[in-house]
């Protein structure tokens, strides 16, 4: 149940055009473009695809872990879906885990696809590849509980305002494309303890860099997570 589960929302998914512009169309249009075109500044060695597609990659984590399920799990809860859903044979606890496989299949295929795609603008990944699928699982769980507090508390109109506006000042103050250090040091000091900042940030010293593991941007990570996800285990509402 739970392996058919999870291949209904993976297919539900990827029929979505809102959802797959959110997730695959936007993360790789600013990839080619701001690889191509000098408008950002840039930090670091290597070209500003080096730069660049650490971000984006974070990017992509959290379009799909936090803004594309906190859209779709609120519209299911407030068409009744997940009530429906709740009293079928298929346990609670295996819905949300269905729902997490969806997120993480989906997200491997949007690395694969930016990674392709940065290898062909030159992009010169280095690094340990376990930590950035630390990095990688840990931000995933961090959005995710984030966007299922907010599909789970607020009106699903509301949810799909938020989750937008969430989306887009993220882009800009996390880290993404802008570097952070082009910020105040007062503003820096406070969007540096950000899941997206910590994701691409950690994202981008192993991969751009070749650095150690970074464990500050792990520990911030892991604190999202078990702040997100244990606030939406207790405030969810199924109705």
């Amino acid at each position: 149940m739970l392996l058919a589960q999870t291949a209904f929302e993976t297919r539900m998914l990827l029929r979505n055009g809102e959802q797959l512009l959110l997730t695959v169309v936007i993360p790789t249009v600013l990839l080619v473009l701001f690889s191509a075109v000098d408008v950002v500044a840039v930090e670091g060695p290597g070209k500003r695809v080096d730069f660049l597609a650490p971000g984006l990659l974070a990017l992509a984590v959290m379009s799909t872990a936090f803004t594309g399920q906190a859209i779709a799990t609120g519209f299911e809860r407030r068409y009744g879906v997940l009530k429906r859903l709740g009293a079928s044979p298929l346990p609670r606890w295996a819905l949300l885990t269905a729902k997490t496989g969806c997120v993480l299949v989906t997200e491997a295929l949007q690395v694969a696809l930016l990674s392709v795609i940065a290898l062909a603008l030159g992009w010169s990944p280095h690094g340990d590849p376990f930590s950035v699928a630390a990095l990688l699982v840990l931000g995933t769980a961090a959005f995710s509980g984030l966007g299922l507090l907010m599909a789970g508390t607020l009106r699903a109109e509301a949810t799909l305002a938020a989750a937008n506006l969430v989306f887009i000042l993220l882009l800009l103050g996390g880290g993404v494309i802008v570097p952070l250090s082009r910020f105040p040091s007062a503003v820096r000091s406070v969007l540096e303890f950000l899941p997206i900042a910590a994701l691409s940030d950690g994202l981008r010293s192993v991969l751009q860099t070749g650095a150690g593991v970074p464990w500050s941007d792990l520990g911030i990570l892991a604190g999202w997570a078990v702040v997100g996800l244990a606030a939406a285990a207790r405030f969810f509402r199924w109705e």
